[in-house]
């Protein structure tokens, strides 16, 4: 049996007597482009920080690769990366040296980091903006360095966070080919966000939360079976008319 990119089991979450997470269990396979998608408070911010070791986990299990991302969070945490919807970055830090911190972080030698940054820079055309401070940047070029400093290290699985928030239609669209073309190369990506309609367009699964629980999760052949669209099947599901 293959092993699976992600597996979340019974995981529960809760701030003193707040649930925030309920019993909650996902599974990713291998180079799936899942889409994870609910309303605002349903639970997904929590579930991704306990997957990444932010949020210490009430109860359950999250395995990455089979990995258990608490008993083994060392070798979990290399299979991940993750770019947030906040960016928690140095501002004032250059885009390069950002990219060689985060490099270092994951234990990359001096050769490997530079060949590694290299490709990142010329792979999200940043090459010229190498030396510029994080601050001085776009809001379109700094999605692009979140998203490179998640993959410096090459991880088998990406989480994105609301990766298009801010940006304009041209910039999302080259967004939109960079995650096609991460996924058709075997990337396991898992995209929470604002626009239904670049879910529908770049996921090939989604999973929809509700009051911190999976309430159905499928293919997109399977949930959009006979021309629906997934607004809709998102308003059928939830009854919530933000989408968060």
């Amino acid at each position: 049996m293959e092993t699976l990119a992600l597996e979340i089991t019974n995981l529960n979450k809760s701030y003193g007597k707040t649930v925030a997470v309920h019993d909650l269990s996902l599974t990713v396979p291998k180079g799936a482009f899942l889409g994870l998608l609910g309303p605002n408070g349903a639970g997904k911010s929590t579930t991704i920080n306990c997957i990444v070791g932010v949020n210490k986990i009430t109860s359950g299990t999250i395995k990455t690769f089979g990995l258990d991302v608490e008993k083994d969070y060392r070798e979990s945490r290399k299979t991940l990366g993750i770019a947030p919807q906040e960016f928690n970055i140095d501002i004032f830090g250059k885009v390069d040296k950002l990219l060689d911190y985060a490099a270092g972080y994951y234990g990359m030698k001096a050769p490997q980091r530079k060949e590694r940054i290299e490709q990142l820079l010329t792979q999200f055309d940043l090459q010229k903006h190498r030396n510029k401070p994080f601050m001085d940047l776009s809001g379109g070029l700094k999605r692009r360095v979140i998203l490179a400093r998640a993959l410096v290290h090459d991880p088998e699985l990406l989480i994105l966070d609301e990766p298009t928030a801010g940006v304009d239609v041209e910039l999302r669209r080259e967004l939109w080919s960079y995650l096609q073309r991460l996924s058709s190369e075997g990337k396991t990506i898992v995209l929470t966000s604002h626009y239904l309609e670049e879910v529908e367009l770049l996921a090939d699964r989604f999973a929809f939360i509700s009051d911190g629980k999976i309430i159905a999760q499928g293919s997109k052949e399977k949930m959009l079976a006979g021309g629906k669209k997934l607004e809709d099947v998102y308003l059928a599901l939830t009854g919530k008319k933000d989408v968060v």
